[in-house]
């Protein structure tokens, strides 16, 4: 396998800890959470902010196995570059199948997103025109560089937790006028779940809210001293946005009736709505910026990830291309961008968006077992390393929150992975033979 370091063309290295935090934490303060609270209601019951708060202590396991790889292995690629190196390229493969499918994916889904009933509070506009120009221009940013992308990020980002600390404050305005059900904190479970049933199945929904993280390790090797800013950024921006999601779950559980609030496919803009004294045009505006700055993340990781599979032999050599000036992956920032608007225009983005949480499953189970592997792999330049026993609960917690996963997506993402199994076995006996 050729060293990443020794690439003609290595891209730049041009972030710092503030702007690895404010991308991590912009990612895991996405669009999802304007929707999310309203699902975790519907499954776990008014004490909503408990699988949010045990979604959050399962993703920091998995967490400190992406701290620990990505400063010892600082370059693009992320997850499928660690598990090639652990398992070969079988396995590197597939997990990057699975980064991929879940990245394009996601970024199709979130431009549906834009052009739907946010956006249809300004202008009524064809889906398929604002699909194309969306995702156009954000393929622009991010072919213009990563330090653009990211400034664009740090003022999305400052909007989108502006919007969440409003719901937390309306929260406390309307528990301190006395029209808030504070009971409603305590009530967990459903008819159709037991209180341990209900948590563990929100949990898998909370989960996801959480799962942007591991979209930055494909932007270390562009960070300027990743063996120090890595971890400091990830786990600060995950303990943010978990205080965040914990404290608007419980701001929306108090002011709205449990009922109500897994009903709403706005549930925030609900909350709003109920409580008074803010326009609700303004939490549009809010949402339309979080859907957009989570395509942008997304999308960078997408095109990184491609990138560095190219390198390692996984994929196409021409996606490892970048432009000479702004030493960015044009060709994998196109491609991924290509297929993210062919998912969008097809409209097949639901079906697929089901299976995202079970793709991102096998990912951080391998990742979690190829940190263990990876320790005799001795390396010189300084990194972050996580206690063993980390890894191993992060490898039980993917296990765990894998049963909770319903029978439906188990019938469409077994056949997905079945795809990328198919290919990761073409790719792996064509790299045995090269």
């Amino acid at each position: 396998m050729s060293s990443p370091e020794a690439s003609p063309a290595p891209l730049k290295r041009a972030v710092g800890t503030w702007g690895l935090f404010l991308f991590i934490l912009g990612d895991v303060l996405g669009a999802g959470v304007y929707v999310l609270v309203g699902e975790v209601a519907g499954t776990a019951g008014g004490a909503v902010w408990v699988p949010l708060l045990v979604a959050l202590l399962l993703a920091l396991l998995t967490a400190g196995s992406y701290a620990e790889l990505a400063t010892k292995y600082p370059w693009a690629g992320g997850s499928a570059h660690y598990t090639q190196r652990a398992f070969g390229p079988f396995v590197g493969f597939l997990v990057g199948f699975c980064m991929l499918a879940a990245g394009i994916v996601s970024v199709g889904a979130l431009a549906l997103g834009f052009a739907g009933d946010y956006l249809a509070e300004f202008v009524q506009l064809p889906t398929a025109l604002v699909v194309v120009v969306f995702l156009g221009l954000l393929a622009a940013l991010n072919l213009r560089g990563i330090k653009e992308s990211m400034a664009t990020n740090a003022v999305a980002t400052v909007v989108e937790v502006s919007g969440l600390l409003l719901v937390l404050a309306l929260g406390l305005v309307v528990i301190g006028r006395g029209d808030a059900d504070l009971s409603r904190l305590t009530q967990l479970g459903t008819p159709e779940h037991g209180v341990a049933g209900a948590v563990l199945a929100a949990s898998v929904l909370a989960f996801y809210s959480y799962v942007g993280f591991e979209t930055s390790v494909n932007i270390a090797e562009e960070a300027s001293d990743p063996s120090r800013s890595y971890p400091r950024a990830l786990f600060g921006a995950l303990l943010v946005a978990g205080f965040i999601y914990v404290g608007v779950g419980v701001a929306a559980s108090a002011i709205l009736p449990t009922d109500e609030l897994a009903a709403s496919s706005g549930p925030l803009l609900e909350v709003v709505r109920a409580a008074g004294g803010v326009p609700t045009v303004l939490f549009s505006v809010i949402a339309l910026v979080a859907v957009a700055n989570g395509a942008l993340l997304t999308g960078i990781m997408s095109s990184r990830l491609a990138y560095g599979m190219a390198r390692d032999g996984l994929l196409p050599r021409v996606l490892q291309r970048v432009l000479p000036g702004r030493r960015t992956p044009w060709v994998a920032i196109l491609a991924t961008t290509a297929l993210s608007i062919l998912l969008a225009l097809t409209g097949e983005v639901a079906t697929l968006a089901s299976t995202l949480v079970l793709l991102l499953l096998v990912v951080f189970g391998s990742v979690n077992l190829a940190v263990l592997v990876l320790r005799k792999d001795v390396v010189q330049r300084p990194h972050f390393r996580v206690p063993a026993v980390l890894p191993v609960l992060g490898f039980a917690s993917c296990l765990l929150l894998a049963t909770r996963v319903e029978a439906e997506t188990w019938r469409l993402g077994l056949p997905l992975l079945g795809v990328g199994a198919l290919l990761a076995a073409v790719a792996a006996r064509k790299q045995a033979t090269s």
